[in-house]
């Protein structure tokens, strides 16, 4: 059974379709990542998972139980992590405050510790910048934080949405290393990346997204040598 599995998914915003009979599986294990234009649905599809728009049809199962429509809190209290498209780290608050925001759902202080001791491995300059607001950190930091925000709540599937935005082409480079990192220590990974060549890197398998419609999927090897995929995704 697959950890994630979403079934004829349609979401609406208002009068426009962001996803259309969307189905998809993620293993557990796997990373696999959503490409497709800015529209295509894919920031919509993971919003739908962790209960940041309401599904009108179709639903979201993870580790078979059915969580369409529950609420964000209880989504994340079961173990699915989100770090949002543009970051959304609370600006006037301290990294450490952050971080500790991504625990909120937890009680067991003590592990609480030791996870922040694990996020600081993977972003070390999180620790330097430990009393420093969020708002004063660069785009990259703030990148780290966010998703250092999501591990918190020690999730077994991590939803990231647009990692790399905005971020200079060293940062990228390190940010996808890092993120090959938290899967090699046991997460589970569904990725929604512009930067197609990069996340298809990375990936075991990929869905191409059209207009809120899945019209293309396989291993994320073959999608990096299709020709439909070079030509609209990749610049070639």
């Amino acid at each position: 059974m697959p950890i994630l599995s979403l079934n004829a998914l349609n979401v609406y915003y208002g009068a426009i379709q962001g996803a259309n009979d969307l189905s998809l599986d993620v293993e557990e294990g796997e990373i696999v990542t959503l490409i497709g234009a800015n529209g295509a649905g894919k920031s919509t599809t993971l919003r739908a998972i962790s209960g940041l728009v309401k599904v009108k049809s179709g639903t979201v199962l993870f580790e078979g139980n059915d969580i369409t429509n529950k609420s964000p809190d209880i989504i994340a209290q079961m173990g699915i992590g989100h770090s949002p498209e543009g970051r959304r780290v609370f600006s006037n608050m301290s990294v450490r405050e952050n971080l500790e925001l991504g625990a909120y759902t937890r009680r067991d202080r003590d592990a609480i510790k030791s996870d922040m001791e694990k996020v600081f491995v993977l972003f070390p300059r999180l620790r330097e910048r430990l009393g420093q607001n969020a708002g004063t950190l660069s785009g990259g930091e703030q990148q780290m934080l966010a998703m250092g925000r999501a591990l918190m709540g020690r999730p077994r599937v991590l939803l990231l949405d647009e990692p790399s935005l905005g971020l200079a082409p060293f940062l990228v480079r390190d940010i996808f290393n890092i993120i090959r990192d938290i899967n090699s220590s046991g997460t589970t990974i569904l990725l929604v990346e512009q930067n197609a060549h990069m996340a298809l890197g990375i990936a075991n398998r990929g869905y191409v997204l059209e207009t809120g419609t899945i019209i293309l999927t396989a291993p994320a090897a073959e999608l990096l040598q299709d020709p439909r995929v070079r030509s609209a995704y990749l610049g070639e």
